[in-house]
């Protein structure tokens, strides 16, 4: 009887140990490849926007930081707001499950401008519109058009023909779109939007092009006018 036990016993104390190394190895390894992402994209954002002040906060342990750079009053753009989702890789065990859920990490992107822009506009990938992306509050009254961008169908939302313009222009002469998922244009709250997935090394690639996009369309009103 002491045998039996011993015999059955002694597989199950190996998957248990086994068990017990892949989530403690899991553990560090997923802590460390979350922290450099947010890191690498973190110094991309500073190296991109040079602000003149910034400031960086842990909102969820190994999953969650938040960036806020602040820009001097010559400049069209006051603020930016960063946050960034990451899968929970040290977390082996829920890690399946959160992909099913989440998907990939996210970078979101609010500018804060110091003027209006001529209009709303948006290119929001289609897939993400349809599965896991925002609603356009004022998709009703928006006109919308299918665009090939890349390898992936978006949707163009525009107010007016000069937004319009500008965006299919920025797709002429940017035929990639890397991970950029969402480009928002919002005049009634005087903001830019970017929605992005994050990899390490690659973000200020993908992100520069929309980042100038943004502050070219709100800085051609902004200097015109003067500052408010």
């Amino acid at each position: 009887m002491a045998v039996y036990s011993y015999v059955t016993g002694f597989p199950l104390l190996l998957l248990v140990i086994a068990l017990s190394a892949f989530i403690a190895l899991g553990y560090s390894r997923g802590r460390k490849n979350n922290n450099k992402i947010y890191i690498s994209a973190f110094q991309d954002l500073a190296e991109i926007f040079k602000p003149d002040d910034q400031t960086f906060t842990n909102i969820g342990g190994f999953v969650g930081h938040h960036a806020n750079f602040r820009f001097e009053e010559k400049d069209v753009v006051s603020e930016i707001d960063a946050t960034i989702t990451l899968l929970p890789r040290h977390a082996p065990l829920y890690m399946p499950i959160s992909r099913l859920l989440m998907g990939n990490d996210r970078l979101f992107i609010s500018l804060y401008m110091r003027c209006s822009p001529p209009g709303e506009g948006h290119l929001i990938e289609k897939e993400y519109a349809g599965f896991r992306g925002p609603k356009i509050t004022n998709a009703p009254r928006l006109y919308r058009e299918e665009v090939r961008w890349g390898q992936y169908e978006y949707y163009l939302y525009y107010e007016q023909m000069n937004m319009y313009r500008r965006l299919m222009e920025f797709i002429g002469t940017t035929p990639d779109p890397g991970n950029i998922r969402h480009v928002a244009i919002l005049p009634d709250q005087r903001k830019g939007f970017i929605f992005m997935i994050p990899q390490e090394g690659e973000v200020a690639r993908h992100l520069k092009p929309v980042y100038e996009l943004i502050v070219n369309i709100f800085g051609s009103l902004y200097n015109k006018k003067g500052k408010e």
